[in-house]
């Protein structure tokens, strides 16, 4: 067992590996500290947003949602490779795990047996980081975030004297969880998983001075075409099966879903019914009613939602 770092030891100990943070607020201080214990520290634990664009994920996991308040983590990892520190102290990132897996990671003993139970209280016990993806099993992970995250693990990791076999992922400690998950570099990339993660960080661990990362800028955002989403939605509801008039669709499905307006399962790149009824709800959102939330996109809402998660929206 290990007491939390602290706060400004932490945040140097991931600087150390040569990472870019980014201190968001009062970051020290944001916590769930009221709801329970944050006082047996044991490892680090990789999570993924199910979310794009810097901003938006950034501010869903320092704020949370209604029923799962922030801080949502610790930590945020970009695209880029960049940490944006959110919280310190007892976050809602590990909820109840195994307690066997707790034990094999307080002994560094590998392989981690099966996670089939959620008894024990990770939130306590884990240090937490959201990475930003769509957690599909298609969204690539850009090879310089997946080197931020081996590095922000090593850079705790070497402050408590943890070896890496102290860092798991959320599908590891939590009965159905996938996180992370998606092969990196291209949608034809090799898989991301915990394993390799850990041998990152030992690698880095064995390094005595380790050299600094070099991030690398965020990718241009998508862009989506209007004309051609407003044809989507007006063509695809009555057409048999799912086919799909516009990809561009997909990515304002993906936003939709991030909003908790579509079901994750219907991300599909049809503007069926069902996308087009969660549309009309974000227009409403946005306060539009009556024939002006029908569904069919308009250049105001579609710049909201555009602006929210990382993408532009074009003529």
């Amino acid at each position: 067992m290990a007491n939390p770092l602290p706060a400004d030891t932490f945040r140097n100990a991931i600087a150390g590996e040569g990472v870019d943070v980014v201190e968001v607020g009062a970051w020290r201080t944001h916590n769930r500290n009221h709801k329970g214990p944050f006082d047996q520290l044991h490892g680090v634990m990789i999570h993924h947003t199910v979310t794009k664009g810097t901003d938006y994920s950034v501010e869903l996991c320092r704020t949370g949602y209604t029923d799962l308040p922030g801080p949502l983590c610790h930590g945020v990892i970009d695209r880029a490779g960049r940490v944006h520190l959110i919280g310190y102290g007892r976050t809602n990132h590990a909820g109840s795990g195994d307690p066997d897996v707790l034990a094999a990671v307080i002994a560094e003993r590998s392989p981690l047996p099966s996670d089939n139970e959620a008894t024990t209280d990770g939130n306590r016990a884990f240090y937490g980081f959201e990475c930003i993806n769509l957690g599909d099993g298609d969204d690539p992970w850009p090879e310089a975030q997946v080197e931020a995250i081996a590095r922000t693990a090593a850079g705790i990791c070497r402050a408590h004297g943890w070896g890496a076999e102290s860092v798991i992922g959320h599908s590891e400690w939590q009965p159905g969880k996938i996180d992370p998950k998606g092969p990196i570099g291209t949608a034809n990339g090799p898989a991301l998983t915990m394993d390799k993660i850990r041998a990152r960080v030992a690698q880095l661990l064995d390094d005595d001075q380790p050299a600094p990362a070099k991030p690398t800028p965020d990718p241009a955002p998508a862009a989506v075409s209007l004309a051609k989403l407003i044809t989507a939605a007006r063509q695809d509801p009555p057409r048999a099966g799912t086919p799909v008039s516009y990809p561009g669709t997909r990515i304002v499905e993906d936003a939709l879903a991030a909003e908790g307006l579509l079901a994750r399962d219907l991300v599909d790149g049809h503007f069926g019914t069902a996308t087009r009824d969660a549309y009309a709800r974000w227009q409403r959102r946005c306060g539009y009613s009556g024939a002006a939330a029908d569904g069919i996109p308009g250049r105001s809402s579609l710049d909201t939602l555009a602006r929210r998660h990382g993408f532009t929206a074009a003529a």
